[in-house]
């Protein structure tokens, strides 16, 4: 059976002081480090999310000036590709003009040779004429 006496005040009190002694030696520092490490998570995570918005608005920006060179780019692009049109018409048309005048030259050198063809022919029609005759009829004229 339990006795009630003195010592059980003894022991609650040495129970009540080796509680104090364990919270100033040990429980103390303890959550004082906890409460330290909290803090540092804390502070690391507010870092984490500063760097996680500053990567938004760095990727962001490099997004926008992708686009932008993009666009700059194809611009470009169509502009070359209308001056190599306009060039390609250029040139298109100095073809076509020089093979036009080659072409009325070798017309006006065939006419000519032809003029000439028909001189040649005509001033010898009547001595061809004339040798046929004979040969047909087998005397001269």
């Amino acid at each position: 059976m339990l006795n009630i006496d003195y010592t059980l005040i003894i022991q609650i009190a040495n129970f009540l002081f080796l509680l104090f002694i364990l919270n100033i030696l040990l429980y103390k520092p303890i959550r004082q480090i906890l409460s330290q490490r909290k803090e540092e998570i804390d502070s690391f995570a507010g870092m984490i999310g500063e760097f996680e918005d500053k990567s938004a608005q760095s990727k962001k920006a490099l997004e926008e000036n992708k686009a932008g060179a993009r666009k700059e780019g194809l611009k470009e692009k169509e502009e070359l590709k209308g001056e190599g049109s306009d060039q390609e018409k250029g040139m298109l048309q100095v073809a076509t003009s020089e093979a036009s005048e080659k072409l009325d030259q070798a017309r006006d050198e065939i006419s000519a040779s032809l003029v000439s063809a028909r001189q040649t022919l005509e001033k010898e029609l009547a001595l061809f004429s004339t040798e046929l005759a004979q040969k047909i009829l087998g005397r001269s004229i």
